[in-house]
């Protein structure tokens, strides 16, 4: 009998662990990430269908996966870092091939995409935020 329960608890506590161990995906406003950006940002980036100048040229696609440890900071905090980290490599990686901006931004974890001008996909778990950014590298027309 005391081996019976011994088993339950073992599947309880592994059924507890998982669920406590489990992703949240959430949309999450870009406004605070967009606003916290450099004021001398030599990259542009305009995200989902936003309206941005002509493209003069385009120098392709680039993708950055970022994965951020939570410590004690709550679900927003941890996305907005991550997104700020993904916008980071984003902007290294457009000033590497010779662009200007990046167009037509999406984020994603695994299969929830976003394609918004104004949110962004991310997701959480106990440990850590993660999210996924791509778009097109392109030189927009001067203003």
């Amino acid at each position: 009998m005391q081996r019976n329960h011994l088993i339950v608890l073992a599947a309880l506590a592994a059924v507890s662990h998982a669920a406590m161990a489990g992703t949240h995906r959430t949309v999450y406003p870009l406004k605070p990430v967009l606003d916290a950006q450099p004021v001398d940002a030599q990259i542009a980036f305009y995200f989902g269908d936003a309206a941005h100048p002509a493209v003069t040229a385009s120098h392709g696609t680039g993708s950055a996966g970022i994965r951020v440890a939570r410590k004690l900071d709550d679900e927003t905090t941890s996305c907005n870092k991550a997104l700020k980290e993904a916008l980071a490599s984003l902007r290294a990686d457009a000033v590497n091939h010779g662009a200007n901006a990046v167009v037509n931004i999406e984020t994603s974890f695994h299969g929830t995409h976003t394609v918004s001008a104004t949110e962004f996909t991310c997701a959480t778990s106990y440990s850590a935020a993660a999210l996924r950014v791509r778009g097109e590298f392109v030189t927009l027309e001067k203003k």
